[in-house]
């Protein structure tokens, strides 16, 4: 397992998907519509990744893993009545290798986990104030939300010194990421976990206020997962959360309910992320990830020299003592973007438009698979009536 390394996934008619192939790199932006594949394939991603320790997993919690029936697993997996995603005709081939429905099927000997999963339905997992256990969901929760919750509950539960404090939170984030979440998402709000009705619930205590989860704006909820996730990713070793066994990080349109300052943020923290070693995939509606890609990209092919600080000035950040670190060897890093839209029999395809190039003729690469479309044709038609 010491020698794994996810290079390629290439998927044909599944689902929604015609075919769709993404090479990653150690970051790799998914971008399109709604509807468009992009939680399929990631999820079959980490089933592919994690195939061993999901099906272990799916034992421990009484689940009957029935080689002869693979439509049980594949509904567990995907979401009650998903398993006709699975076609007869469907191909998979990840790093060039084809897997077939009895290889994803096969129970193997146990592994470590290797993908972390933060779905975009994450608010789901913590609806109520608290996060929820595994077993507290239907059967039409996909298995990535149900673990996810899960993991949130036993990490504030198993690993947290404090555990009715969840931010700030000395020991967890670095200061630059903790100022940054707290000026963008919380401006200065407590969060805690109060007793409401004989269970433990997240309340922000901000101007003598105790304010239910309920209350707060959007963007704090959705942010909320989002934020415990990476106290997992990047707090101290737990005995209850092994962090270094992890290679790889997908997070699911980490933007939701937020500003574009808190996006950056956000941005920041997964830079945290890359720089411990991880490697993500982000799936994104956001226009501020392309703009970082873009930039990055661009600025990595200069021939500028001091390259780091740019970014220094991209995000705004001082460079100091604790933050001198921050940026370090990031230029040798490789970043994707992958396109997945519906062509004309209203199939999804896939398009590599990493390059990001406002010039380029194809049109998926210049709209930057269409986040920058509207402001484009808005500039086009201000132009043309103004003068």
């Amino acid at each position: 397992m010491e020698n794994f390394s996810m290079k390629n996934l290439s998927i044909s008619n599944f689902g929604p998907i015609g075919h769709v192939s993404v090479n990653f790199g150690d970051i790799t932006l998914l971008v399109g519509p709604q509807a468009s594949g992009k939680s399929l394939f990631l999820e079959l991603l980490k089933y592919i990744v994690d195939k061993e320790y999901i099906l272990a997993n799916l034992r421990k919690y009484n689940y009957i893993i029935d080689k002869k029936n693979p439509k049980k697993v594949l509904d567990v997996i995907f979401g009650d009545g998903m398993n006709s995603i699975f076609k007869p005709e469907t191909e998979i081939l990840f790093n060039d290798k084809v897997l077939s429905m009895d290889t994803l099927i096969k129970r193997n000997v146990p592994k470590k986990e290797l993908m972390f999963y933060i779905p975009a339905q994450r608010i789901l997992s913590i609806a109520d104030g608290r996060p929820k256990n595994f077993m507290e969901f239907d059967l039409s929760t996909p298995y990535v939300l149900r673990a996810f919750s899960e993991t949130l509950r036993t990490y504030i539960q198993g690993s947290m010194g404090d555990p009715n404090t969840i931010f700030p939170v000395s020991n967890r984030l670095k200061s630059v990421l903790k100022k940054t979440f707290d000026d963008n998402i919380f401006y200065g709000g407590k969060i805690v976990m109060e007793e409401y009705s004989g269970q433990k619930k997240f309340k922000m205590k901000v101007d003598d206020m105790s304010i239910p989860f309920m209350t707060w704006s959007a963007g704090q909820k959705e942010f909320m997962p989002l934020l415990i996730a990476f106290y997992c990713l990047s707090g101290p070793p737990s005995p209850v959360f092994k962090k270094d066994n992890y290679k790889y990080v997908v997070i699911e349109e980490p933007e939701m309910g937020l500003h574009p300052q808190a996006i950056k943020a956000i941005l920041l923290e997964v830079l945290e992320l890359l720089h411990n070693g991880l490697k993500v995939v982000i799936s994104t509606h956001s226009t501020t990830l392309l703009d970082f890609a873009w930039a990055f990209n661009t600025i990595k092919e200069s021939s500028a020299q001091r390259k780091e600080d740019a970014l220094y000035k991209l995000f705004d950040i001082k460079k100091t003592q604790s933050t001198a670190h921050l940026f370090d060897g990031l230029f040798e890093k490789k970043m994707s973007t992958y396109y997945f839209s519906r062509i004309t029999n209203g199939k999804v395809e896939s398009t590599d438009i990493s390059t990001l190039d406002a010039g380029s003729e194809n049109c998926a690469i210049s709209g930057w698979g269409g986040l920058s479309q509207f402001s484009s044709r808005a500039a086009d038609v201000v132009y043309e009536y103004a003068e």
